[in-house]
């Protein structure tokens, strides 16, 4: 049994100004509202629950749940409230529904793979907090920001700073967490998922869960294109790799 978490509060500024009138879920793919692709996504690949955690025009996806009751994976909805947050802070603010343990991905995340695999990772790691997918991609398509070896996370690093282990993997969008990780969320200031990330891999109680695919996403232009294609059975299109998602 996976519960998993989906992020999708945010403000989606890249998908502007479509994302100013409609939420970054509900966003058209391919004749129909990306959610409804993510769901079927989600039940086929693994997840018993889906907890959303929504905010901005977060009111325009639960209507649309309401009027789409026929759903292929049960759906609670948690809104994280008019403060933002950051995206650890929406996690802590669902904290009430959480499984002790639970997958969190993005509201523009299309994640080809099975959404157990961090769950069974983290369940063998010794220590581990949390477990977190990665693609060995080398910086084919977007720039690396993982360094992984002896089944740890040992660095993430979004900005790329010099030293250190050489970033030769990216995070896939999807990461394993045992609940109690989120006592360390600060409850004073916005925090992002990424800098809990970054904490754990430091301590070495972020495990690796390899995943052989790319990700898909449409927090881009080029990210929703590439997606279409993908749907339609085609190859991305030259040109049009995805940009990493944006919670």
């Amino acid at each position: 049994m996976t519960q998993v978490v989906v992020l999708a509060g945010g403000l989606a500024l890249r998908m502007a100004p479509a994302t100013e009138r409609l939420p970054k879920s509900l966003l058209p793919v391919a004749g129909r509202p990306f959610l409804a692709w993510q769901l079927d996504l989600l039940a086929r690949s693994g997840a018993s629950e889906v907890v959303l955690v929504v905010g901005h025009l977060g009111e325009q996806i639960e209507a649309y749940l309401a009027a789409e009751p026929a759903r292929s994976v049960p759906v609670r909805v948690v809104h994280e409230g008019s403060a933002r947050r950051g995206t650890a802070g929406a996690l802590r603010a669902a904290r009430s529904v959480l499984a002790p343990t639970f997958v969190v991905t993005y509201g523009d995340s299309y994640l080809p793979f099975d959404y157990a695999a961090p769950t069974r990772t983290l369940r063998a790691a010794t220590d581990a907090l949390g477990a977190m997918a990665v693609w060995e991609n080398h910086d084919a398509l977007e720039p690396s920001n993982v360094a992984f070896s002896g089944g740890r996370v040992t660095r993430y690093d979004k900005t790329r700073a010099p030293g250190g282990p050489p970033l030769t993997a990216s995070d896939f969008g999807a990461t394993a967490l045992h609940v109690e990780a989120l006592d360390r969320v600060p409850t004073d200031a916005p925090s992002g998922l990424d800098a809990l990330q970054a904490a754990l891999a430091r301590e070495g109680r972020l495990a690796a869960c390899l995943v052989a695919t790319r990700f898909h996403e449409i927090g881009s232009p080029s990210g929703l294109a590439a997606l279409e294609h993908h749907l339609a059975g085609e190859a991305c299109p030259p040109g049009a790799p995805p940009a990493k998602a944006e919670p």
